[in-house]
């Protein structure tokens, strides 16, 4: 899929730059054909005459040179260009565009473009776990930046960890497969999110410490798969800026339910993640409800909120695909099993507590996904990214397929 695509290629001063030829071939081999943008720290590494030869093109690494064809080349490499990839991604270069800081030929090009972006971290482990660095490359991923992550193995500086650069062989892949008709194309899904508040009066609210992490990652991926996603989400602190995704809040469970069994009739699948609050408040009160002076407490009397995933189980239409996740203390699989039969679901993802780095408020998570026919696949802890690309695969895996 990559032929006659446009591809541009910018390499920035680490040590991996001397795979940047090999990256520019393979591409070149694919059928794309590709220009690179270099800063002058990467031709430290790697020499221009190398990476023109297998391009075809003269590099661009100067923003003033005479060599170039006009000053604004920055301007019209974005313009030509279908997508870029930065292999390596130094924690430099990564700073740069994640501040806005346009000072050089590739620096200038990255604040600039706004088509598919792939950036190919390799660093020092130790760089690569610096809080300042991980603050960045989350930043971007929420700007929909997409990184092709570092391997583990032997690094130049002699140390083995997180860092290295992965090898052009499985950018192109990754790149090939970017450029494929997504796997949900035309299909339309349903996301929930977050928590839900159900209001105790004016300032107090019944809540749970979901950050709707999980589900704002499940979105993206799909929409990346080409799905056009409907994600309904309670109060979080996330952005989604995806276009394939519509984005409505909510507060409570009642208006979740709402705008939940009003979209999926018309969806080829739906994904719930959200934590609904099971109770609200009978009663509610416009304004602050005020401490008595003569009582030592507050009754506060609690009914049950709407079933979302039960509702859409009982409107489920054959062709439909609905998943459920499940949050155990205890006896999680047999609990989980008990749902997913109870609620009429296709699978279900298992979150447990008692593991270390899973559940609300991390940034990682370990599920194990229980299928209806009895399959039961167990994960390891993953950044949530990753265990969203697993379940979209099972999603994949799940829909009908066309005859």
């Amino acid at each position: 899929m990559l032929k006659g695509k446009k591809i541009i290629v910018g390499i920035s001063g680490g040590i991996a730059a001397y795979k940047a030829p090999s990256l520019v071939r393979l591409l070149v081999k694919a059928g794309a054909e590709v220009q690179c943008v270099a800063t002058q720290h990467a031709l430290e590494f790697v020499t221009p005459l190398t990476l023109e030869t297998v391009s075809q093109h003269k590099v661009y690494s100067d923003l003033f040179s005479v060599n170039n064809d006009h000053t604004t080349q920055h301007i019209s490499l974005k313009d030509w260009g279908d997508a870029m990839v930065v292999a390596p991604a130094t924690a430099n270069i990564i700073g740069k565009l994640a501040s806005g800081i346009a000072d050089d030929a590739l620096s200038t090009l990255l604040v600039s473009f706004r088509k598919p972006l792939f950036l190919c971290p390799a660093m020092n482990t130790q760089m690569m776990e610096c809080p300042a660095v991980q603050r960045n490359i989350k930043y971007l991923e929420r700007e929909g930046v997409r990184f092709i992550d570092s391997p583990e193995g032997e690094l130049a500086c002699g140390t083995s960890g997180k860092g290295r650069m992965e090898e052009p062989e499985a950018i192109v892949a990754q790149l090939d497969r970017f450029f494929q008709k997504g796997a949900l194309m035309g299909k339309k899904v349903l996301v929930t999110a977050g928590p839900t508040y159900e209001r105790i009066d004016a300032v107090r609210f019944i809540g749970n410490y979901s950050t709707g992490k999980m589900g704002y990652a499940l979105a993206e991926e799909l929409a990346k798969e080409g799905a056009e996603v409907t994600l309904v989400s309670g109060p979080t602190h996330l952005e989604m800026s995806h276009p394939g995704v519509t984005l409505s809040k909510v507060e409570s469970a009642q208006q979740m339910y709402e705008l939940c069994t009003a979209a999926f009739p018309q969806c080829d699948a739906a994904i719930l993640t959200a934590a609904v609050a099971d109770f609200r408040p009978e009663t509610t009160s416009d304004i602050k409800i005020k401490k008595a002076n003569d009582t030592d407490g507050m009754t506060l009397n609690l009914v049950q909120t709407p079933d979302i995933l039960a509702s859409l189980g009982k409107m489920k239409q054959e062709g439909q695909c609905l998943v459920g996740f499940a949050l155990e203390t205890n006896n999680e699989v047999a609990h989980a099993t008990a749902k997913l039969e109870r609620k009429n679901l296709d699978f279900i993802v298992l979150n447990s507590l008692q593991d270390e780095g899973a559940g609300f408020g991390h940034d990682t998570n370990k599920v194990t996904i229980l299928h209806r026919d009895g399959r039961m696949l167990a994960g390891f802890l993953k950044t949530k990214r990753e265990v969203a690309q697993d379940i979209v695969k099972e999603l994949v895996n799940s829909l009908p397929k066309p005859e």
